[in-house]
């Protein structure tokens, strides 16, 4: 994409929503180059069960382990860090087959409705932190739902967690007067009208962004809580 559009859709960010934390608004301000340390103070706090809610009409089961799941869709970086937790223990879990599916910029979908192409879908690994990461692009919407991202975590073959990452409304809002997603118009759904939104437990649920150091895009943190 072009620089200019980047910068605008980075523009757009508010203090808010730059640092909107898991678990609330207490925690100190981060880097892109957050190190280690920091990712375990952030997993500690958000050791709680989060909430599952449904995995849509577009799950489409795969063994497509990798980190970068772009396929060469075009749209804003999104460096996508996850750290699943036992909720019962606030350990990380070690070895979680963690896998996302979403939306391309212009809302659709790879795998559905005769669409034959695996874009934007894949898994990953956890290491010994709980820790996942993925190279994606922030996603597009599609009617009636907000901005979001599927995500299922497996652990010794069975589903332990299925549930929904999503976005703050200002940041999208900026993303889609881009060049990837201009086309396509601004989502006609908000959060507040997303009940999915709601079920998944609305800002715990959002991820926390962050303006990569080289402004080539977003990273994205979150921590997911799962009974094991």
């Amino acid at each position: 994409m072009r620089r200019r559009d980047l910068l605008l859709a980075l523009g757009g960010l508010s203090a808010a929503a730059l640092w909107q934390a898991a678990c609330g608004s207490g925690s100190s301000k981060r880097t892109s180059t957050a190190t280690n340390a920091v990712d375990r103070k952030d997993a500690s706090v958000s050791c709680v069960l989060s909430p599952e809610v449904t995995a849509g009409p577009y799950y489409v089961a795969n063994h497509l382990t990798r980190r970068n799941v772009t396929d060469g869709r075009p749209g804003v970086p999104l460096h996508l860090h996850l750290t699943i937790l036992d909720a019962r223990t606030c350990k990380p879990v070690k070895g979680a087959d963690v896998e996302i599916w979403h939306a391309d910029a212009t809302g659709v979908y790879s795998g559905v409705n005769g669409n034959t192409k695996h874009f934007l879908r894949g898994h990953q690994k956890s290491d010994a932190q709980g820790r996942v990461l993925f190279d994606t692009i922030y996603p597009g919407w599609y009617m009636g739902r907000t901005t979001h991202i599927h995500l299922k975590v497996h652990v010794g073959g069975a589903v332990v967690h299925t549930g929904q990452l999503f976005f703050p409304d200002r940041t999208s809002g900026a993303v889609y007067r881009t060049a990837s997603y201009r086309a396509h118009g601004e989502a006609d759904t908000t959060n507040s009208a997303d009940t999915i939104y709601a079920q998944a437990g609305g800002k715990k649920a959002q991820l926390r962004l962050s303006r990569r150091r080289d402004r080539s895009g977003f990273d994205g943190r979150i921590a997911v809580g799962v009974k094991t």
